[in-house]
């Protein structure tokens, strides 16, 4: 039955939830979902990832009771995923989910769930991000101190999430095996300065032959979210010839206060025409016009810091 859908006999197929379990048929680009109320957060975003697995637009229905006959949770639930239906919005709704569920205490007796669970780079992640909220909130005049003895600029962004519609991936021609694939991601991802970045494309090179375009994309794009992340953006979102940068979350943050912001005030005030700095859901928004490549992207956001503009593609003006 399966074959004969993905082979196009016929458009509509009847299943249960075991289509969740890692199914990829690109051709099916709508899904609807009876009473959605019943399932998990977990559930609802891996059935609805079945479809737009390609460039097609994609559509999921959740056939619901009215909200009102809805409990508090399944409510919340369906709103979750109305709110994070972009590619790569997965964490934010695992930390949803955990909102609405509720949690143990992470270093205390009452921990439901073990490290081995979790994995313990995450387990890692998560513990730092909730020590440094704590430094900057609620113990914030304990560590003044700390913070005045520290050398160079202080760090107000770790990590800039990149989102696009352009081609940046290690394409299954260059790299066969998926396994390989999702390691080299991996040791992608942990890299935190350019000369690992040479080397590592050095290193595929070497391996697999000469870099194609959608590698070296991916590569800056890592450029991209290191020179974000300084800049002070939490997101920059690439799509449609435009570029749109989300600031620190927190108004009150000293980073509106700091050098890398107000570089980013005298670019917008040289530059009206391509940038627009404007307050969207209390977040603000910095949108950049004539954006067409990952390295016309890094030029852009090189110029804004004043600092020399290294990529591995030529930026397209």
């Amino acid at each position: 039955v399966m074959l004969k859908f993905v082979e196009g006999a016929f458009d509509v197929l009847v299943a249960t939830t075991i289509i969740e379990s890692g199914l990829d048929i690109p051709n099916a680009n709508t899904i609807i979902i009876n009473n959605a109320h019943n399932f998990g957060l977990s559930d609802l975003h891996q059935m609805r990832g079945r479809v737009g697995r390609t460039n097609k637009k994609a559509f999921c229905y959740l056939i619901t009771p009215p909200l009102s006959n809805l409990t508090r949770e399944a409510r919340k639930r369906l709103q979750t995923l109305e709110e994070f239906s972009e590619l790569g919005s997965g964490f934010n709704i695992a930390m949803k989910d955990l909102d609405i569920r509720g949690a143990g205490n992470l270093l205390g007796a009452e921990q439901s769930g073990f490290i081995n669970e979790l994995g313990f780079e995450t387990y890692h992640k998560i513990l730092d991000e909730a020590v440094q909220e704590l430094k900057e909130n609620e113990f914030k005049d304990v560590f003044k101190k700390e913070e005045s003895e520290e050398t160079g600029s202080k760090i107000y962004v770790k990590d800039c999430q990149i989102e696009t519609d352009m081609e940046i991936l290690i394409p299954d021609y260059y790299v066969n095996s998926i396994t390989e694939r999702l390691r080299l991601y991996k040791e992608l991802n942990e890299m935190d300065d350019e000369e690992a970045l040479m080397e590592y494309e050095l290193r595929m090179e070497d391996r697999f032959g000469a870099v194609p375009d959608q590698v070296k994309d991916l590569l800056d794009t890592m450029k991209l979210r290191w020179l974000g992340a300084e800049i002070g953006m939490e997101k920059l979102v690439l799509k449609q010839g435009r570029g749109i940068g989300y600031f620190v979350y927190n108004r009150e943050s000293e980073y509106y206060q700091s050098d890398s912001f107000t570089k980013v005030l005298s670019y917008i005030q040289d530059h009206p025409n391509d940038s627009v700095l404007k307050e969207d859901r209390n977040k603000l928004v910095l949108t950049l016009n004539r954006i067409e490549s990952i390295g016309a992207a890094i030029a852009l956001l090189t110029r804004l810091l004043n600092k020399e503009i290294a990529t591995t593609t030529q930026p397209q003006e």
